[in-house]
């Protein structure tokens, strides 16, 4: 195919308002260097990430309030930037050093940039932050980090996996969670939540569901063996009977906030408390005696490792998960897209995909 020289593409322009996000159909097409391909993009899930670097929410260590970028390690993204990181699409040009038969390949996008040859995510970054990503036309990515996934699901519903699965695959990772043992999910209608949800099947466990109002039936539909309405009574009581008295043995939480300690409370001992998200709110209270007197382990987790990516990717293609989509926006209505995102009236993953298609 003849590759244009321009591009339609949604540019984050500083850190701010939807205002920031800029829909430009001037934006040159990238070239693949050495080692790389290029993609002609089908599809490109959302995710909170998103929001938050473009809002710069992700303060600092001295300062919780302060407007700060993704990255604790040293901040590498600039202005404009194409954010996107759950992208699927077809190679249509590949770099010097890589095969051409790789052209015409549907691959979807690890998006993690590594920085390591080890599966240490000590120096994670990711493309859509450190380099452009997804929410484009055409996107140019190191060949090693697009991958052939052998499934009949759509580019769309491929486009909802990545980062939430890839993410809540740490997150169990992390807190050792296996077969037979019980996690509470927080947040769990959301793309990470309703991943974990899905992931802990895979593993055997037996995942319970804290979710909004009206999402209940959704989320005993993807695995969750009880749901405990969110606001609804106190969470502690709530939990004890949902699980039947039984143990709770990891929560994997993405709201933090005033849920927190409630959710130590839950945890039995040596129970295991894991976070990938906080929207809830970031900063809460630690008493430190829950901690120690019931010997519990809190993990922070981001991102996953190419062994988790691996792992999701072997998922998708034994249907032991399936896709999610909560709805599917064309690129050129992004801020739109974005408002419904936030609105959290949905269950799974939002699609962007490039107008023509």
């Amino acid at each position: 195919m003849t590759i244009p020289e321009k591009m339609a593409a949604v540019l984050l322009t500083g850190h701010g308002g939807l205002d920031k996000l800029v829909y430009n159909r001037e934006v040159p097409v990238p070239r693949p260097a050495h080692g790389e391909v290029l993609i002609r993009v089908t599809a490109c899930g959302m995710n909170n990430t998103d929001v938050w670097v473009r809002q710069g929410a992700y303060g600092t260590e001295d300062d919780p309030s302060a407007v700060s970028t993704w990255r604790r390690q040293g901040n590498t993204l600039t202005f404009p930037r194409v954010q996107g990181t759950d992208t699927v699409g077809h190679i249509v040009a590949v770099g010097a050093g890589i095969n051409p038969a790789r052209i015409g390949e549907r691959v979807m996008v690890d998006f993690s940039i590594y920085n390591r040859d080890d599966d240490s995510l000590a120096d994670i970054d990711y493309m859509g932050h450190g380099r452009d990503g997804g929410y484009a036309e055409y996107m140019a990515l190191p060949a090693e980090n697009a991958h052939v996934v052998a499934t009949d699901l759509t580019d769309v519903e491929l486009a909802t996996f990545c980062c939430a699965y890839l993410t809540g695959e740490r997150m169990l990772e992390r807190a050792r969670l296996v077969a037979g043992e019980r996690v509470l999910v927080t947040g769990a209608s959301g793309g990470v939540g309703s991943a974990i949800i899905q992931l802990a099947r895979a593993r055997g466990a037996i995942p319970i569901a804290v979710a909004g109002p009206g999402k209940e039936a959704a989320m005993l539909d993807i695995g969750a063996e009880a749901v405990v309405t969110r606001g609804k009574g106190d969470l502690v009581e709530a939990v004890h009977s949902a699980s039947h008295g039984q143990p709770i043995d990891v929560v994997a939480d993405l709201v933090g906030g005033p849920l927190f300690n409630d959710l130590l409370k839950i945890l039995c001992p040596e129970g295991r408390y894991t976070t990938a998200g906080a929207i809830a709110g970031p900063v809460v209270q630690l008493d430190l005696r829950t901690m120690y007197l019931k010997q519990l382990e809190l993990h922070g987790s981001s991102q996953g490792s190419r062994a988790d990516f691996r792992q999701i990717v072997g998922y998708i293609e034994s249907r032991k998960i399936r896709p999610l989509v909560g709805g599917v926006y064309p690129l050129s209505e992004f801020r739109r897209a974005q408002t419904d995102f936030m609105a959290k009236n949905f269950v799974g993953k939002l699609v962007v995909v490039p107008d023509d298609r």
